[in-house]
């Protein structure tokens, strides 16, 4: 039943990224800065960032079929790996969308979006570090209870 329900999730987590860049790509100027460091900017074209974005994504939600198919009978790892891809897409919506305000040429303070920046990470690496401990939970309590 879980399997079920984080299947679901993830199928509309991938349509909200998808949707989400789509609308972001519609916004963004011909030349999108990636990364300000120092002084120096690291800029792509508009497509280039759209199709690779794409690509990134597409290619994370298609892990999902390849586990799916590879792990049939362990059904709790894989609900563990669609909700980190679940996380994963929420940090995608979450960077799409600063790299979307960055570029705008608005004021903004960053100080107002960073808690949901870092809050991403923190979510799925909580997640990613989740299974891990899962397994050595359950590995030392099953054993003890035979």
């Amino acid at each position: 039943m879980g399997v079920k329900i984080f299947k679901a999730v993830w199928f509309l987590s991938m349509l909200v990224v998808l949707a989400n860049l789509l609308y972001v790509y519609a916004g963004l100027p011909a030349e999108v800065v990636v990364q300000d460091e120092g002084g120096s900017l690291i800029s792509i074209g508009r497509d280039g960032f759209f199709y690779a974005s794409a690509a990134l994504v597409g290619l994370i939600n298609a892990l999902v079929f390849a586990i799916a198919n590879v792990f049939r009978k362990d059904a709790d790892f894989r609900s563990w790996f669609y909700g980190l891809v679940i996380c994963l897409n929420f940090f995608f919506v979450i960077t799409f969308n600063f790299i979307s305000v960055y570029n705008s040429g608005d004021k903004f303070d960053y100080s107002k979006i960073e808690f949901l920046i870092f809050g991403s990470i923190a979510l799925f690496t909580g997640w990613a570090l989740g299974w891990p401990v899962y397994s050595i939970f359950r590995k030392r309590f099953t054993k003890s209870s035979l």
